[in-house]
């Protein structure tokens, strides 16, 4: 059973409490926070007094997404007492291993993401820093886009990377213990490829937000 992390990005933003009560309700598991600048993706989406408004009514962990350029100015921004972890982009990042230490050092866990045409290969120095991969399967920056499947062979790629390592392991060696998560165009009509790929957790958020029975849908994603 995959576990769910619903984007915010798809609520109704007049009733953003409601919402994002209602859902956490109804046995999600995160909340998937999708911050966006204007400029690392075209579209602007919110800051961090947006997300921490919702402490008071979130009662699962934040899943922060940064889609920005240099994430370290804002890292500690984001980070509260609901948040599990921030991933930020490969793409964005000048140091990868600087911020991903940069995250570790607040107090939160370290999440890096790639875009649909970035190869998974990239992330193989860094794979015992990271504590989630974020595989994108459509072009960051905008909701309800269609599912990419280029995404599937990035997951089992990862997942099998992930087990290699450890079972090569040398002594000194720091062993990968990531996730793998998947975000753009999931629903329960093909959670199924994902989930047999290898994926964790599964960001899903015009498929929750915008269905007629949330309950039925988190339900049908999950298992």
């Amino acid at each position: 059973m995959a576990q769910i992390s619903p984007s915010i990005l798809a609520c109704d933003f007049a009733r953003l409490g409601e919402d994002v009560k209602d859902v956490c309700e109804r046995g999600i598991d995160y909340l998937h926070i999708d911050i966006m600048d204007g400029a690392f993706v075209p579209n602007i989406s919110f800051g961090p007094s947006v997300m921490k408004s919702l402490n008071k009514v979130a009662t699962v962990p934040y899943d922060v997404h940064l889609m920005i350029e240099k994430p370290d100015r804002y890292i500690e921004e984001f980070v509260t007492d609901n948040t599990e972890f921030i991933t930020v982009h490969y793409e964005a990042c000048d140091d990868l291993k600087a911020t991903l230490d940069h995250i570790h050092s607040c107090g939160v866990k370290a999440g890096v993401s790639i875009k649909p045409g970035t190869a998974p290969e990239v992330l193989d120095p860094y794979l015992a820093d990271i504590d989630l991969i974020l595989v994108m399967s459509v072009e960051p920056g905008f909701g309800g886009q269609k599912f990419m499947d280029s995404c599937l062979p990035k997951i089992r790629y990862f997942a099998t990377a992930g087990q290699t390592q450890v079972a090569g392991l040398q002594q000194g060696d720091t062993p990968c213990n990531y996730l793998i998560e998947v975000d753009g165009g999931v629903g329960s009509a093909n959670a199924h490829l994902v989930k047999e790929a290898g994926v964790d957790i599964i960001v899903a958020g015009s498929a929750v937000f915008k269905a007629a029975d949330r309950s039925a849908e988190i339900a049908s994603i999950k298992e």
